[in-house]
């Protein structure tokens, strides 16, 4: 297997590190860790078994406007290269009303889940295609995207965004040999769900679950794309009786 550089961004807890340590299991695989907190950049790449020649953390917050460009700088400054690039990076506020909703809180969403993935996977794109080599370019989105549930307006609306882009994306860059693909997973036992007495967080999809889907898109044959993957968990997460 040839040398590849993967970029994670979210990638200090949840699913985000989930997919960073599937990814360090590949043999001759660099990583680029990107979150906002260099504490958990650095546990995650200390679970990695990767030092630091093999695994760069780069602490920004994409939802600045120069953070994607600082990002993909500064791991074609530290490899020269990208192969990969897994947009998980994202955030919503506890489920209310859309009128209840600041501009702050509408701005961040908009941002991090659907500006700063357009803008990684248009600078990382650009270097595939300067440098003339095939890759992988993966968005974590939600099945909100698909079900848009109330109280959930603006992020649903942040998703549904990322699966048509993704989509639009890939119909752009096949030719190039680039993989376009975006997750949907259903709930997922992080902590961006608070605790609930309506779930049963046992029956949740965890954090690994969407990190063998990544590498399930990274696996997929030359000849083909597996552009959209919805997970479900196997078994009902909601209690009898329980609203969320």
């Amino acid at each position: 297997m040839a040398e590849q550089v993967a970029i994670v961004s979210g990638a200090g807890r949840g699913i985000g590190r989930a997919i960073a340590l599937e990814l360090a299991r590949q043999p001759m695989i660099k990583l680029c860790l990107c979150a906002r907190t260099p504490e958990e950049l650095h546990q995650t790449r200390s679970l990695s078994g990767l030092g630091p020649d093999r695994a760069l953390i780069v602490a920004l917050d994409l939802a600045r406007p120069e953070g994607p460009r600082e990002l993909v700088e500064a791991a074609m400054k530290h490899f020269q290269r990208v192969d990969m690039l897994v947009n998980n990076a994202g955030w919503a506020p506890r489920r209310k009303a859309l009128v209840d909703f600041g501009d702050a809180e509408i701005d961040r969403m908009v941002a991090l889940n659907l500006r700063a993935p357009i803008a990684l996977t248009r600078l990382v794109a650009r270097e595939m295609i300067r440098l003339g080599r095939p890759g992988a370019i993966v968005n974590i989105a939600s099945s909100a995207a698909r079900t848009a549930p109330a109280k959930e307006a603006i992020y649903a609306a942040t998703k549904a965004g990322l699966v048509a882009f993704t989509w639009a994306s890939f119909a752009e860059l096949r030719s190039y040999g680039i993989k376009l693909a975006v997750i949907l997973p259903g709930l997922v036992d992080t902590s961006l769900i608070p605790p609930n007495r309506a779930l049963e967080r046992s029956r949740m999809l965890t954090p690994q679950s969407v990190a063998a889907a990544v590498k399930c898109v990274l696996e997929a044959s030359e000849d083909a794309c597996p552009v959209e993957i919805t997970l479900e968990p196997q078994y009902d997460p909601m209690r009898a009786g329980g609203s969320r």
